[in-house]
């Protein structure tokens, strides 16, 4: 089954890489990357495993393999009947055959031992939270999410603090939560079993508050010499009834990373067009065009006192650390330590983005001059100027500022038993 190319920090951190003209990050980012899909990779021990090379399309045409005995049921799922359903919330635009793909799910529940699962697709309008909430509503005792990095943040945002379990199936191409829990990444099959067959877990969320900049702000950024953007778009702005009213804001929940500045303006700049022809690729044009973008002012503030004013490139704030290819972003981040990690990028032309790659490539935890980290529970970061947003990949366009705060444990996610 063929996947539909999305954005991932991988493809950043790549491009970067290629731009710079660095041979020996790209060299190591292919020879690491390569052993992740091979091995599979566990988050938390840093340690590889054996790990299935048929992919989703092999898998989908009828292979199947040795499968968990059945002793290995989570007790805490069966229910008075012994009969125990699970729901799949399904993007069905990352899969060439859908219906191959449902009777490969719904195969794997039976021969586990679960009812025929309930098959809930998500659509332009609804990427996955109302079908995950009414799964929760009709009393299911898992939800599981089938499809990328935003099929999972969606899920998940509505299965926080629901106690209902969520099994993680990735089928798109960064699949960042379920490399860094060491799960399986690319492979459905042994991603089901894990499902079916796991243990409970309970990791942390990151809910967001965000503000949309006003119309005369964002004009105000179009008139700017000094920036290139080109995805300046009036609909990210808000007209406030008043001069003295409080701005109005919105509510999001991520699992990953949110990222605010140049990694949120190159999954929002690269053409689509370009995407259709050349996949992946065209995010190594984008990331090309937007490495001389403008630096910004952010003052950012954290629940331990911490106040700062920095002019940055970008603001990553995360739940988990690890990225594609093995590279790690946020050293000390894990998934349910109750806390969140910063990074603060602040790299001054070819010279500055050299030393980030670097930086990031060496995996070294201590402090640099264009990389800081921080530790926090909560952070808030206002910006000089509308800035690009992103959440676990999903571009949501221009924002003023943000807080986020962890909410520790909230999500009970499936690992393997």
């Amino acid at each position: 089954m063929a996947t539909v190319d999305e954005p991932s920090w991988a493809l950043l951190a790549l491009a970067l890489a290629v731009v710079l003209a660095l041979t020996a990050v790209v060299l190591w980012l292919s020879v690491t990357e390569a052993s992740a899909v091979e091995g599979g990779f566990d988050g938390h021990t840093g340690q590889t495993g054996e790990g299935a090379r048929s992919g989703h399309g092999r898998e989908a045409r009828g292979s199947r393999r040795r499968r968990p005995p059945r002793s290995a049921f989570a007790a805490e799922d069966r229910d008075a009947t012994g009969v125990r359903r699970a729901a799949i919330v399904v993007n069905p635009t990352k899969f060439t055959d859908v219906a191959a793909v449902r009777e490969q799910v719904t195969q794997a529940c039976r021969e586990h031992g679960w009812a025929e699962p309930r098959w809930l697709e998500t659509t332009v309008d609804d990427p996955g939270l109302g079908q995950a909430r009414q799964a929760v509503e009709e009393g299911v005792e898992l939800v599981c999410a089938l499809g990328g990095d935003g099929t999972v943040r969606t899920v998940g945002s509505a299965l926080a603090g629901t106690g209902v379990p969520m099994g993680l199936l990735p089928a798109g191409t960064g699949n960042l939560l379920a490399r860094n829990l060491g799960l399986p990444h690319d492979d459905l099959q042994r991603a089901l079993d894990t499902a079916l067959t796991g243990r409970n877990a309970r990791i942390d969320s990151c809910r967001m508050t965000l503000t949309r900049p006003t119309t005369q702000e964002l004009l105000e950024r179009v008139a700017d010499e000094d920036d290139p953007s080109e995805n300046v778009d009036l609909s990210d702005a808000t007209d406030y009834p008043s001069p003295g009213a409080r701005p109005p804001t919105e509510e999001h929940t991520f699992l990953v990373m949110a990222g605010l500045g140049f990694d949120a303006e190159v999954m929002a700049g690269a053409p689509e067009q370009l995407k259709r022809r050349v996949g992946w690729a065209a995010y190594l044009v984008s990331g090309a065009r937007h490495m001389r973008g403008p630096q910004f002012i952010v003052d950012v503030t954290m629940d331990d006192g911490t106040r700062l004013r920095r002019r940055v490139r970008s603001v990553v704030v995360g739940n988990v650390g690890r990225l594609q290819g093995g590279m790690v972003l946020l050293p000390d981040a894990r998934s349910d330590d109750g806390v969140m990690d910063a990074v603060l990028l602040s790299p001054q032309g070819v010279v500055g983005w050299g030393a980030v790659v670097a930086r990031l490539a060496t995996r070294r935890r201590r402090g640099h001059q264009r990389v800081d980290f921080y530790r926090c529970q909560e952070i808030s970061v206002s910006s000089t100027k509308p800035v690009e947003l992103q959440l676990d990949g999903d571009t949501l366009g221009e924002v003023s500022a943000m807080t986020v705060t962890v909410a520790p444990g909230s999500l009970v996610v499936r690992l393997p038993a």
